[in-house]
C-alpha cells in the first residue's frame, strides 16, 4: 500500500506540472467546450473553456504504469497481462472520447454534439466486447462475488454479455455525470480509491498500484477543474474513466458492488433513463409529454430546484463517499 500511495503522489505532481502547458496548448488550438442550448442557462458562461482535459489524467497514468511494468509487459506473464487490461481500456475509450471531443469542436457537427449517438454507441459496444473477450479467454475471468459468500460464483459464458454491458454502461454513466465543475472527477477518485482498497484486501497488488496512480492523476485534474473550472475532462476523460472503472471492478470479481460504490453515477444514469421513458410514455397516455425531473441528468434537476453548482457538487461528493464506504463494507462480508 505504501508503494501504491507513493505512486499516487508522483502521478499527482507529474499531472499538475503538465496541466498548465496542456491548458495553454488547448487554448492555442481553440479546443473549447461548446455548451448545448438545452442545458441550464447559467452554464453558457462556460462556453470556450478548454476540453479534452482527460489527457491530463491518461498520459501520466499510462507513462508511469508502463515504465514500472515494462518487464512484466514484455514477459507477458500474469502481472503483465493484468496491467495491460486497464491500460488498454483507458487508451481505447480515451481515443474514442478524443475523436468525439474533436468532432464536437472542429467537425461538421461542431455544436457541442460530437459523433452521432448510434455510431458512438456501436464503437463502445465493439471496444467493450473486445476487452471482455480478453478478460474471459486470456485472464480466465468468469465469476462474480456475492457479499456473505466465501466462494465466487462461476457464470460461464454469461460473463461476456454481462461484463460488456457493464463497461458500456459505466463509460456512459461517467459521461452523463460530467456536467458540473469537479463532479465527475471527484466521484471517480472516490470510486477508484474504494476499488484500490478492495484489490488490496484481495492481495491484487498490481491493481492497487494502478488504482492509486489513477487517483493521484485525477486529483491533479481536479486542481484545474475546481469551480470555476479552467479545464473540462471531456469525453476523452469521462469515457475512459468510466470504462476503466468497470474493467477494474470486473478484475476484482466485485463488479456486483459497482452500482453501489459508484452510486451517484448510477443515480445519474437512472434519472436520464426514467426521464426519457416517462417522456415517451406520458405522450401516449396523456397526449402530451411530461417530465419526472425538471431536467436530466439529476445534477441539473437540483440546479433548477435552487441548489448552486458548488452545493450540488459537494453534496453529491458526500453521497459518493457514503456509497463507497458501503461498498467496501459489503466486500468485507
Amino acid at each position: 500500500m505504501a508503494y501504491s500511495l507513493t505512486l499516487g503522489a508522483i502521478a499527482f505532481f507529474l499531472a499538475v506540472i503538465w496541466g498548465r502547458p496542456l491548458i495553454s496548448l488547448l487554448i492555442r488550438n481553440r479546443i473549447g467546450k461548446q455548451i448545448r442550448i438545452e442545458g441550464p442557462t447559467s452554464h453558457q458562461v462556460k462556453t470556450g473553456t478548454p476540453t479534452m482535459g482527460g489527457l491530463m489524467i491518461l498520459i501520466p497514468v499510462i507513462v508511469i504504469t508502463s515504465a514500472l511494468n515494462v518487464a512484466n509487459l514484455l514477459g507477458w506473464n500474469i502481472i503483465g497481462r493484468s496491467v495491460l487490461v486497464p491500460m488498454t481500456v483507458m487508451l481505447l475509450f480515451g481515443a474514442l472520447g478524443a475523436i468525439d471531443d474533436l468532432e464536437g469542436v472542429r467537425g461538421r457537427r461542431a455544436k457541442g454534439e460530437g459523433i452521432l449517438g448510434r455510431w458512438k454507441a456501436l464503437a463502445q459496444v465493439i471496444l467493450a466486447t473486445l476487452v471482455v473477450l480478453f478478460l474471459h479467454f486470456v485472464l480466465d475471468l468468469r465469476s462474480l462475488a456475492l457479499p456473505g459468500l466465501r466462494d465466487k460464483i462461476d457464470i460461464g459464458l454469461w460473463y461476456i454479455p454481462v461484463a460488456a454491458f457493464i463497461v458500456v454502461a459505466f463509460s456512459n454513466a461517467v459521461n452523463l455525470t460530467d456536467g458540473l465543475d469537479g463532479l465527475a472527477g471527484s466521484l471517480a477518485a472516490i470510486a477508484f480509491t474504494c476499488y484500490g482498497i478492495i484489490a488490496f484486501l484481495q492481495q491484487q497488488v498490481w491493481l492497487v498500484a494502478f488504482c492509486f496512480t489513477l487517483v493521484g492523476a485525477i486529483m491533479a485534474f481536479l486542481w484545474f477543474n475546481a469551480h470555476p473550472a479552467e479545464l473540462f475532462m471531456g469525453d476523452t476523460g469521462s469515457l475512459a474513466l468510466g470504462a476503466t472503472l468497470a474493467a477494474v471492478a470486473l478484475m476484482t470479481g466485485q463488479w456486483l458492488l459497482l452500482p453501489i460504490v459508484a452510486g451517484v453515477y448510477t443515480a445519474e444514469t437512472v434519472s436520464v433513463t426514467l426521464q426519457v421513458l416517462w417522456y415517451k410514455l406520458s405522450r401516449r397516455l396523456y397526449g402530451q409529454p411530461r417530465r419526472l425531473f425538471k431536467m436530466a441528468p439529476l445534477h441539473h434537476h437540483f440546479e433548477l430546484v435552487g441548489w448552486s453548482e458548488t452545493q450540488v457538487t459537494q453534496r453529491f461528493w458526500l453521497v459518493g463517499i457514503l456509497c463507497g464506504m458501503l461498498g467496501i463494507a459489503l466486500a468485507l462480508l
